[in-house]
């Protein structure tokens, strides 16, 4: 057992005894808990090559330098990249302009401003939509907490990783450049949503592409949609397998 030196003992007044000696309790304060221990003559002298340890422990251990951009290795498939704003089969976006995204980003990188659907013009399966969508790359810290809140998953992350530029307003994406393109099948928003389908059909996937009742209104509206043509065609090809 250890000796306690009457200097570590401090006096404690009880009603028995009113001059009792007991150890000193260390608290924060007692600068022997954080102060560096003392190095020796040695240690002093060595200090500086000691930094290099890591430096020294690697330069003769084999290395790899990654062509980049002549030769590009793939990502892994959840890598967090650029974002896409993604629509549903029958082309409308699944953006809803609800705003989670842009509450849930730590570096304030999302500004979202909601715009109100009407029947002339229906930009998503529901009553709002994104109509101003801004992504800020050079705040974005690439977390996925966007994402995560997001409730239609519109928002996703791609696999590209170049994003640059030598202009810091070019950084700023908008929703054109966000936006993913109508896929073959889509037709371009806005069109009515499928005859008799709520927002949670779509939710629950039960929309497959578009319909002859949309096709119909978009021939109407903007006969020269350049979604048209591939929209009818896989429409036709539908009707015939069926």
């Amino acid at each position: 057992m250890s000796e306690v030196n009457e200097s570590d003992l401090v006096k404690t007044e009880t009603p028995d005894s009113p001059d009792t000696l007991a150890p000193a309790v260390k608290t924060d304060a007692d600068p022997s808990l954080w102060r560096p221990k003392k190095k020796s003559f040695l240690g002093e002298q060595l200090k500086a090559v000691a930094g290099f340890g890591v430096t020294f422990r690697n330069f003769f251990r084999p290395y790899a330098t990654e062509q980049w951009p002549f030769e590009k290795v793939p990502t892994q498939p959840r890598y967090h990249g650029r974002h896409h704003l993604n629509r549903w089969a029958d082309g409308l976006e699944k953006c809803v302009g609800c705003e989670l995204c842009a509450w849930a980003c730590p570096a304030d990188a999302i500004y979202v401003e909601a715009g109100s659907n009407t029947p002339e013009a229906q930009y998503s399966a529901g009553e709002r939509y994104g109509k101003v969508y801004e992504i800020n790359y050079l705040r974005c810290i690439f977390c996925g907490m966007c994402i995560e809140a997001c409730p239609t998953r519109a928002l996703t992350m791609s696999n590209d990783y170049e994003i640059w530029d030598d202009n810091r307003e070019d950084l700023i994406y908008e929703k054109d450049r966000i936006l993913v393109p109508v896929s073959d099948g889509m037709i371009a928003a806005p069109h009515p949503m499928v005859e008799d389908a709520t927002d949670m059909d779509y939710y629950n996937g039960k929309v497959t592409g578009p319909t002859q009742a949309q096709i119909d209104w978009v021939k109407a509206k903007r006969p020269d949609d350049p979604s048209l043509p591939k929209a009818v065609a896989t429409r036709q090809a539908e009707e015939v397998k069926a």
